[in-house]
This record gives C-alpha cells, structure tokens and sequence, in this order.
C-alpha cells in the first residue's frame, strides 16, 4: 500500500509525500457505552488508513482518495463544505482543527486504506486520526495533544458527517498499541492499557456484508432513550450526570415515568458497563471463560432489550455457542457488520468452515473472515 500510495503522489504533485497512518479498531466489550458515559473496551488493528500527506503553500487542499478513485479540491472556509460525503471526513478534522486555534493550511494528499467498509471496524475514525495527526504534527509541532485529536475527529462526525458518534473509535485509533486493549472512561477520560496475548486463543470477525440502511438513524434514536432515561433517574439522583452513572435499582424507581422502550435501552447499558469491569478483572487472572461468557451477554442484550442486531447477526452468534465458541457477539453500531468471536485455536478452522457454509446456505452469500491482530494506532511512518 506504501508503494502505491507514494506512486500517486508522485504522479499527482511532482514529489514524495510524508507518511502518516492509523488504524481501524475492535471493541472487545463495551458497546453504545461511550456516548452514556461509561466504559469501553477497545484495541487498534492491523487493518488501517495510509496517507502521504505535504503542505503546498496554498489555502487549497488537494486530495485524492485512491479505493475511490476520486480527486477533490477545497479550500478551508467554512462555507467551502464539499457535496461529496467522503471528503467531508478531512475537511472537518481540518475545520474543527482551525476552531480551536490550531493552524491548518493548504496541502496535497494521497490515502488508502484496507479496513473493511461497512463491517464495524471504524474506517471513518482511522480516516479522520490519520489527518488529525498528520496535520497536528505538520502545521502545530504536535501541540495538540492525542485526546483532543480524538474530540476532533469525533466533533468531525457530529458537526460535518451526521452522526452522534461517541468517542471511542477515534480514540482507539489514535491511542492504539501493539499488545494491549484500553479500557477508556468515556465520562472522565481516563484510560488503563491491559495486556491482551490470548494465548491458545484467536480474535476472529465474521462479517455478514450487510447493513440495514435503518442503521445511523437508529443509532440517533437510541441514544435519544439513554438520555430520556438518564434525565428521568436525575430527577431522584442529581448526582447523575449520564447513564452510566446509574444504579440498577435506580432505573427500577422510574420504571412508570418512561417508556418500556427506553427502559430496555437503559437496563442494557447499566449492564454492560459492568461487564466491562467484569472483563478487566478476568482478563488479569487470564480467565478467557468469563470474557467469552460476558461477551454472550452483551450479544443477548445488545440483540432483546438495545435491538441493534439482526437476523444475520444472530445467526452466528447461536451458531459460535453451538460450536463450543467460547465468545461471540455483534460489534459495533449493529444492524449488520460483523460478530468478534474468541475461538480456541484447536476450534478455529471448523468454526470458520462451518460459519461460512451454514450462512451461505441460509442467507445466498458468504460473508468475509477477518483475522484481527492488536496493533498500534496513529503514527507517522
């Protein structure tokens, strides 16, 4: 990728360009946590973003996306908002950078990636910590300081692309490192790296290649129940600033004064705030059972009280528990995208041949196996 990368610099503007890159991420447990406040659990992969990126001495950005195919302009007023969606993903780190005093001018740039689109593995995020940190380091002598690059990938999302994005994905992209998964306080911003070498153990996404065009709306809706619910638990506990902050028996008290619906969207996620402690703690006596065990759970919840799953995701989920697969559930936003499974390595090749030809039979086409790896984050090559 390197290769062609630089290749096409070359051709386009006349000289090399400086590398930077970043990576998509998995989230081993935590979901639809960050943006209630609570806890995530995530690791950077090695499937990733590559740019060669040199400023031009213009106000102009100049960008050319290679799996695309596609070359835009724009300069760096507010009002110069590209039409086509995907370059809005730069244009915004580049604005939200200028918003908070950092400096951004014109450079030329040449991207390409291989994390997989559509399977939940943050390719957006890889994109915008890619430029947030090669443009930090270019135009700011890396004044910016990592966690307020992820803000601005995450700003990014919500004032330029439409979604209510929390902030883990970018900040496992820019925090990522080789070996260890981070469990990230979404509320406070504190983060622990816990050593993740699952010895005997392999990470395996099975991706469904679908995704339920319901799915950013959704997502929008959901967290618009987490805040009904967390605003109706304030009302007896002020202390509560989001859900995560809520006591099981607490969401009980106001069970009459919200709906059914925003009650099974807050119940799962008070759950699965504990399940990620409850993941920690096993990780650190290297008790893969209970994680496996948690990560069912959170599949249960996410699929009956959140309902983001779907009946593919579904499927393989039932079919990694009839496999004696010791964790499985969806990953990322849900409504399609792929499970994270921890598969036994003496299980792996039958779990995989059989995922593959039992949800071929059932659904008319195969899905995609990724083999994760976890790798570091952004960084200049």
């Amino acid at each position: 990728m390197k290769q062609k990368i630089q290749e096409k610099f070359e051709t386009l503007f006349g000289e090399e360009g400086i590398l930077y890159a970043s990576a998509g991420r998995i989230n081993l447990i935590g979901e639809h946590t960050d943006y209630n406040g609570g806890y995530v659990f995530p690791g950077a992969i090695n499937f990733g973003i590559m740019a060669a990126i040199k400023p031009n001495g213009t106000d102009t950005v100049k960008l050319f996306a290679i799996n695309r195919d596609e070359y835009v302009e724009f300069d760096l007023e507010e009002e110069s908002l590209p039409e086509q969606h995907w370059p809005r993903y730069v244009f915004g780190v580049c604005r939200e950078i200028i918003k908070r005093g950092g400096t951004v001018k014109g450079f030329n740039a040449v991207f390409a990636g291989d994390v997989p689109i559509g399977a939940g593995l943050s390719s957006s995020a890889a994109l915008e910590s890619t430029f947030a940190y090669a443009l930090n380091d270019l135009f700011n002598n890396n004044q910016i300081d990592k966690f307020e690059l992820a803000k601005i990938g995450q700003s990014t999302e919500h004032n330029y692309c439409g979604v209510k994005c929390g902030i883990m994905d970018q900040f496992a992209s820019l925090f990522g490192k080789e070996g260890s998964l981070i469990r990230l306080n979404c509320k406070t911003g504190e983060y622990k790296y816990f050593p993740f070498h699952p010895q005997g153990y392999k990470l395996v996404l099975i991706d469904t290649c679908v995704k339920h065009s319901l799915a950013d709306s959704a997502y929008n809706k959901r967290r618009e129940s987490c805040e009904r619910a967390a605003a109706a638990i304030r009302k007896n506990h002020p202390e509560v600033e989001f859900l995560s902050d809520a006591k099981r028996v607490w969401l009980d008290e106001v069970r009459e004064e919200i709906t059914e619906e925003d009650f099974l969207r807050a119940e799962y996620v008070i759950g699965e705030v504990q399940r990620v402690l409850d993941v920690c703690d096993a990780l650190e006596r290297d008790d893969y059972e209970t994680v496996g065990e948690m990560m069912y759970q959170t599949h249960f919840g996410l699929s009956r009280l959140y309902e983001v799953s779907c009946e593919e995701l579904d499927f393989l989920n039932k079919l990694a528990r009839k496999l004696d697969v010791t964790g499985s559930r969806v990953m990322g936003g849900g409504f399609g995208g792929c499970t994270i499974n921890l598969v036994k390595e003496e299980l792996h090749d039958r779990f995989v041949e059989t995922a593959v030809e039992k949800f071929t039979e059932k659904f008319g086409h195969a899905p995609k196996v990724y083999e994760v790896v976890i790798s570091d984050g952004a960084r200049k090559l």
